[in-house]
């Protein structure tokens, strides 16, 4: 999964960057610099566990890959430019990072922000449109993705974005290959002084509320010291944590988990997605040779402790294809090819 971090200069994007991956990427470089890049392992108890049962050469967690890109700054005029737009189509989902907290630098109003950086993301989705359509119309094409496509522009010019716009699957096919900004899902992250961490809420987005100067001293501590650090500010657990659990709840993410002497891992997967295309995600041959699944839930082997047990017990059930995976599934994957 690949999500980008936005937000306008003095927000704290980067200081959050920092927090969520560990890294210490340089602060304030506004809408001027280059993308900071980090990867961090998706905590899951569970594969802790099955690692201690299995004690397997390798353990493998699921990974969340983030991109720390510039913007503009705020009430700059300025534009996406080609390459930051590009960097932006590269994305999943958007972590949009507004400054809840005084600077000094005057009152802060993050509803606001939030809307005027989803403008821009508008504004250059409707440019895609107008381009496109203008050359549908030239060489009448595809009369179908050009129906499509003014329905959107329709949409768009009355400044709403591309995921408030209702889109058959057809629809849907016809615009994926344009990658439009205003299309993904976006989780809000308001940054607040330390001082000032009551939730806030800005309707309709899913929103996290965290103090990103906190998080990153956080980060920078063992685990002793986290611990100690985190009790004294009343917060639960860290920003990382919690952030996992509301980026996997936004692009509707599960995990199921494979076991073994070799390697204990999570594998990332949508939620709704059959047997066959999991193997897929393992490999291309499991998916091509794909015979049946044995699936037994992660509770199930817990409370019995054995894939054999679990057999005996007839908790082990036999999956075909279409079996759609859930959350915490053990499978094991039969195939030949």
């Amino acid at each position: 999964m690949r999500v980008g971090i936005i937000g306008y200069s003095g927000s704290g994007k980067t200081t959050l960057f920092n927090a969520l991956t560990g890294l210490s990427a340089a602060t304030g470089f506004g809408g001027k610099g280059k993308a900071n890049l980090g990867v961090i392992k998706v905590p899951d108890p569970r594969v802790v566990k099955l690692a201690e049962i299995f004690k397997p050469k390798k353990t493998t967690f699921s990974e969340i890959s983030f991109v720390d890109l510039p913007a503009a700054a705020r009430g700059s005029g300025e534009t996406w430019d080609p390459k930051a737009l590009a960097e932006l189509k590269t994305v999943e989902a958007f972590v949009h990072v507004v400054k809840g907290f005084d600077d000094g630098a005057g009152k802060t109003d993050p509803e606001s922000d939030l809307r005027a950086l989803e403008a821009e993301f508008v504004l250059a989705d409707l440019l895609v449109a107008e381009k496109r359509i203008e050359r549908l119309r030239k060489d009448h094409s595809n009369p179908t993705e050009l129906k499509t496509l003014e329905g959107l522009h329709a949409g768009l010019s009355a400044e709403r974005p591309v995921r408030d716009i209702p889109l058959s699957v057809e629809d849907e096919r016809a615009v994926a290959g344009f990658k439009l900004l205003s299309q993904k899902p976006i989780l809000v992250v308001v940054n607040v002084d330390e001082s000032d961490l009551a939730p806030r809420e800005i309707p309709p987005f899913r929103t996290l509320t965290l103090s990103a100067k906190v998080e990153a001293e956080v980060a920078a501590l063992d685990a002793a010291e986290r611990a100690e650090f985190l009790s004294a500010l009343g917060i639960e657990e860290p920003a990382r944590d919690r952030f996992v659990r509301a980026a996997f709840a936004l692009l509707d993410l599960i995990a199921f988990l494979t076991t073994g002497e070799d390697e204990c891992r999570a594998w990332t997967i949508r939620r709704g997605t059959p047997a066959v295309r999991a193997a897929g995600k393992i490999h291309s041959d499991i998916e091509r040779g794909f015979i049946r699944a044995e699936v037994v839930p992660y509770e199930t082997f817990i409370q019995l402790g054995s894939d054999a047990k679990c057999r005996e017990a007839g908790k082990m059930r036999l999956e075909g294809k279409e079996y759609v995976v859930t959350d915490g599934d053990i499978i094991h994957f039969r195939f030949n090819v």
